[in-house]
C-alpha cells in the first residue's frame, strides 16, 4: 500500500486538484469498462467540493453514485445523506447520473443490511473512485470509535458491503460500508479539510489502535493505495 499525501494552502486549489483527479479516475473507468461508480460522504466538507464536480464535462449518464454510509432516516429528512448528495451533487451536468441510495423503505435498519450488501454488489460493485470523510473523533463512514459493531465492521473476513451501526456518540442509526468494501475501491481518497482535523490526523498516522480512531482503518494497512487530501 502507498499514501499519497497532497496538502493545499487554498481550499480553491484543492478542490480543482481532487475534482479534476476524481474526474480522470471516472473517465478512465468508462473508457475501459463503459461504467463507473462513485461512493461519496455527506458531512459539510465534500459540499463545496460537490459544487465544483457537478460542473465537469464527463459523461456523467455512465456514472453510477452511492454512498458511504447513511442515516436510517428517509431521504426527505434533513439529515438524510441521500437528500444531501441528490441536492449539491445531483445537479448541473452531473444530474445525469443515476444514484443507489442506502435506506430502504419500510425495512428496519437490520434487516435492511443483507439487502444493502446485495444491492451494492449487485448495482456498484466494483467501486472505481471512494471518497471518504473524516470526524473530528477520527471516524469514517459511519465507522465510529468503540462502537459496538466496530470489530465486526473492521474485520476483513466479514466479505459484507454493508454493516447496521447503532452508533452510542451520534444520533441516528446509521448503514455503513465494512472495511472490506471500502478496502476494494480502485481509487480510495481521504478528504478533510481544517486544524483540528489535521490535528487528529497527525495524531492517526502516529499509531495503530483502529478502535480509538477507525480512520487507521485505512490508513495503516497494506491492500490499496490511498490519497490524502487536506488543507
Amino acid at each position: 500500500m502507498s499514501k499519497f499525501v497532497h496538502a493545499f494552502t487554498t481550499q480553491s486549489k484543492l478542490l480543482e486538484d481532487l475534482s479534476q483527479q476524481i474526474a480522470y479516475d471516472l473517465k478512465t473507468a468508462i473508457r475501459h469498462y463503459a461504467r463507473a461508480t462513485m461512493l461519496v460522504s455527506g458531512g459539510s466538507t465534500p459540499k463545496p467540493l460537490f459544487e465544483v464536480l457537478r460542473r465537469i464535462d464527463l459523461p456523467w449518464e455512465k456514472v453510477s453514485i452511492g454512498l458511504c454510509d447513511e442515516r436510517w432516516v428517509p431521504p426527505t429528512h434533513n439529515d438524510s445523506n441521500e437528500g444531501f448528495v441528490k441536492k449539491h451533487l445531483l445537479q448541473e451536468r452531473a444530474g445525469k447520473a443515476r444514484f443507489v441510495g442506502m435506506y430502504t423503505e419500510g425495512l428496519s435498519l437490520k434487516e435492511a443490511q443483507e439487502h444493502c450488501s446485495q444491492t451494492y454488489r449487485k448495482e456498484l460493485y466494483p467501486f472505481d473512485v471512494t471518497l471518504l470523510g473524516m470526524g473530528k473523533d477520527g471516524h469514517i463512514a459511519s465507522l465510529f470509535p468503540e462502537s459496538r459493531q466496530l470489530d465486526h465492521a473492521l474485520d476483513l473476513t466479514n466479505k459484507k458491503f454493508c454493516i447496521a451501526v447503532e452508533p452510542e456518540t451520534a444520533p441516528h442509526s446509521r448503514m455503513s460500508l465494512t472495511r472490506t468494501a471500502i478496502l476494494s475501491a480502485r481509487h480510495l481518497y481521504l478528504h478533510f479539510e481544517g486544524k483540528e482535523k489535521l490535528a487528529v490526523y497527525q495524531e492517526v498516522i502516529k499509531g495503530e489502535d483502529m478502535h480509538t480512531l477507525p480512520v487507521r482503518s485505512v490508513l495503516q494497512q497494506d491492500l490499496t493505495d490511498i490519497k490524502v487530501y487536506f488543507r
